[in-house]
């Protein structure tokens, strides 16, 4: 079979896999609407196969939309790559980095990634911030250049660095009548509500295993999808909480809660750097890896 398919065309058809539209596709390849209708019809025809339906205005690819989604993403990924090579050899910065952290990791990359923009100002970041789950969804269908979370999926083959620590604490509101105490243990805890993070992300997750070994029950009040949930719901008394130390900044008091001196405590979660390893590391991802593994602190609560 012969396809006589562009580089334009396979941008256009993923800009309609990821927009959902026609007409948002178009915008984002700057055509107008009939333009890229008939560009979709081309590309369509080259294939033999629908490749996408509209129901309720919005688009669905066939079996066929997904795999050609996934290929064109691949080539044109491999395409970016060698660019990004050429502008290496040329001593070039210019590109674009794809990143997706989990959403514990929102206090930090901000500053990680200003640094990095701020010695390379040619380089587009796009960052995408979701829970852990959708995180690793990006990275099985290989959407990113690079992952950050503290617990990279164990059943794919990934390049994986360990850049920071990640310890998790136990969090109290302010004035609580344990904040008083120079030293508790888990048992201290038994009557208290909890409230924490959804299951199914990573620091429920690494919770979850920690209590499990101290055969500790803790009585879960409510579960929340952020660390700014969790953190004002302690802050308001609604129970106690695990939360990373780099979510509650420099100076927990002032976020209204306070750390509580727990054995056991902080548990020793690390944040991790993965990409897949099938995926070649462009120079601008190779310069990304470098400016974390240098910036990233090992621990402490400022980071």
């Amino acid at each position: 079979m012969s396809m006589h398919v562009t580089f334009r065309q396979l941008r256009l058809f993923l800009a309609l896999a990821e927009t959902g539209s026609v007409s948002a596709a178009a915008r984002v390849m700057h055509v107008t609407q009939p333009t890229a209708s008939m560009q979709l019809r081309e590309v369509t025809q080259a294939v033999g196969l629908p490749l996408y339906e509209v129901v309720s205005r919005r688009v669905h690819l066939t079996e066929a939309g997904v795999e050609l989604a996934r290929t064109a993403r691949a080539m044109l990924g491999e395409w970016q790559a060698y660019a990004q090579r050429i502008d290496a050899m040329r001593g070039l910065t210019r590109g674009r980095l794809s990143v997706s952290v989990v959403s514990t990791a929102e206090s930090f990359m901000p500053r990680l990634l200003g640094g990095f923009c701020e010695r390379h100002p040619g380089i587009d970041v796009a960052l995408q911030v979701l829970n852990r789950d959708g995180v690793v969804a990006r990275l099985r269908d290989k959407l990113d250049d690079l992952y950050i979370m503290s617990l990279p999926p164990a059943d794919l083959p990934l390049e994986d660095r360990v850049f920071m620590d990640n310890p998790l604490v136990v969090v109290a509101p302010l004035g609580h009548a344990l904040s008083t105490r120079a030293r508790l243990r888990l048992a201290d805890l038994r009557n208290e509500p909890f409230v924490l993070r959804e299951r199914g992300s990573g620091t429920r997750i690494a919770v979850e295993a920690h209590f499990r070994r101290q055969r500790f029950t803790p009585q879960v009040r409510m579960e929340l999808g952020s660390n700014e949930a969790l953190r004002a719901s302690v802050a308001g008394h609604l129970g106690l909480s695990v939360l990373s130390r780099h979510a509650l900044g420099p100076r927990p008091q002032d976020q209204g809660v306070v750390v509580l001196p727990v054995q056991g405590f902080p548990i020793a979660s690390k944040w991790h750097l993965v990409r897949p390893r099938s995926r070649q590391a462009t120079p601008i991802v190779r310069a990304f890896e470098a400016h974390l593994m240098e910036t990233g602190a090992p621990t402490g609560p400022e980071a």
